[in-house]
């Protein structure tokens, strides 16, 4: 073959291999155009909307659908998501949702779900009740029939971001209602598949303990991973100047939470019922940990005054009145914390103390359940300051720690109406010391009566071992004389009794 053969052969095969690349250039946009256009009916029929609403319906456990969908290319508009369920979630609505389809996921078999956002989303819990398998089995049936669609096209809807500007939660716990509104959600994803992390700002929580008001949520960080919820921080704001950070952590499925943190800038008047505030004022700082492993809430820590003043606390009120000094009525503390647990309604303080350095310090536990108090506690006092009261110091105060002078005290009664049986003790040991002592002074009494009776030495010595036999009534009736002397609770007299 000549070499002009060649080249007009050459020139050929290059152009049909030219035209045969332009045809498959061609063939691929027309695919690509065809596919487009597939893509395109089918993101805007209703078989799409009920996928999201089934995608959407499983990640929250629920049964729900979204509104009509309005298409702008390919991002997409509608008016409501309503969803009811019978597991943790009970109830979700959704108002003005907007978000965008993106293609770049279609070679992973997912739709890209990004720029979302939602006007406002309540969403409904019930903590308390228990979904069954035959419940749960029913949904993911409802659930699957409403995702039917065409086998090439993907199968799972990737959320890459969402904001909520207006979030209101309501769930039912077994201690009554929690209701958390007003708060603005930004989320994206956190790397890993199912994996976000979130920024929660503004809001207020509302609690079922009536001790605890409304909290000002400040902002709170939380990640979830795993069917894992994690907060990373929170800070609130809680009465006027008090502020609580913490943290904590959630199982979805199972429910189970632990929680720490400190609250700070708090009064005593804020965390103390009406009648103790009265009694105790001061700043207050406490720290805390809460789960509910044992199978209920539980929460333990430790509670600290600082600058605190303690007034009108009756068995101090009996120390004034028994050391004739003011000192103990307002009694300016050196040092007041305690252990704290709350389990069940029930409040346990330990290893509490409240001191006024170099006077009083109180060293003990007590129990709070509802109204009711049970405590039992050392009393430390200064020597000399019931130097007056006849056996105090020797009878009922002995030499301990600290250089101070101690008893036992027991506090019972209600929050409203507590009672010590301190003063009991004080009066009995006083009349009994008077009462040691009147041996010497019956016997003056004896001698003045024999000289001015001019009776017989021994039949007034009979009438005096006689008064000494009767020492049980004297001590009652110089208990009397020191209740009226003391300001004690004069003890109540037994009724007569009346014939049958």
């Amino acid at each position: 073959m000549s070499r002009r053969s060649r080249r007009l052969r050459s020139a050929g095969e290059t152009r049909w291999l030219g035209r045969g690349v332009v045809i498959v250039l061609v063939a691929a946009v027309l695919a690509v155009m065809v596919s487009y256009g597939m893509l395109r009916t089918y993101l805007h029929s209703d078989k799409f909307r009920k996928f999201l609403s089934a995608e959407a319906s499983e990640a929250a456990g629920v049964v729900g659908e979204f509104a009509p969908f309005r298409w702008d290319g390919l991002a997409v508009d509608t008016e409501s998501f309503e969803a009811s369920g019978e597991g943790l979630v009970t109830q979700v609505r959704a108002r003005g949702l907007h978000t965008e389809v993106g293609m770049g996921g279609l070679r992973r078999g997912v739709w890209e779900i990004r720029g979302s956002s939602v006007r406002q989303l309540e969403v409904s819990l019930d903590a308390a009740r228990v979904t069954d398998q035959e419940v749960k089995a029913e949904v993911e049936r409802q659930v699957d029939k409403k995702s039917k669609r065409p086998a090439w096209l993907p199968s799972e809807a990737e959320v890459q971001g969402i904001e909520i500007r207006d979030l209101s939660i309501n769930a039912n716990l077994k201690q009554g209602l929690v209701t958390a509104a007003g708060m603005h959600v930004t989320a994206q994803q956190a790397g890993a598949k199912d994996s976000y992390r979130a920024e929660i700002a503004g809001g207020k929580l509302r609690v079922p303990f009536s001790k605890i008001p409304e909290l000002r949520l400040d902002q709170a960080l939380v990640r979830y991973q795993d069917g894992r919820v994690f907060l990373t921080s929170a800070k609130l704001g809680a009465w006027d100047t008090g502020r609580i950070e913490g943290s904590g952590e959630l199982d979805v499925k199972s429910r189970q939470f632990t929680a720490e943190g400190e609250a700070t800038g708090l009064k005593c008047e804020d965390v103390l019922g009406e009648n103790w505030a009265k009694r105790l004022t001061g700043d207050v700082h406490l720290n805390f940990t809460a789960d509910n492993s044992a199978g209920f809430p539980a929460a333990k820590g430790v509670f600290e005054i600082s600058n605190g003043v303690l007034t009108a606390l009756p068995v101090l009120d009996a120390l004034a009145a028994y050391a004739d000094t003011r000192r103990f009525r307002n009694l300016a503390l050196s040092e007041a914390r305690t252990d704290w647990q709350w389990r069940r309604g029930e409040v346990s303080l330990t290893n509490l103390v409240l001191a006024s350095e170099g006077l009083v310090r109180i060293e003990g536990n007590i129990v709070i359940r509802g109204q009711e108090i049970d405590g039992t506690f050392r009393l430390g006092l200064a020597p000399g300051t019931l130097a007056t009261i006849p056996g105090a110091e020797t009878d009922v105060f002995v030499p301990g720690e600290r250089g101070l002078l101690w008893a036992p005290l027991r506090v019972t009664g209600t929050l409203d109406k507590p009672e010590e049986d301190l003063t009991g003790r004080m009066i009995t040991a006083a009349g009994i010391r008077m009462l040691e002592n009147f041996p010497e002074s019956s016997e003056k009494v004896l001698e003045i009566a024999e000289s001015l009776l001019g009776g017989s030495s021994s039949k007034t010595m009979d009438e005096g071992i006689k008064i000494l036999e009767d020492r049980s009534e004297t001590v009652r009736e110089v208990t009397g004389i020191l209740e009226g002397i003391l300001g004690a609770r004069k003890r109540k007299e037994p009724e007569p009794e009346t014939e049958q």
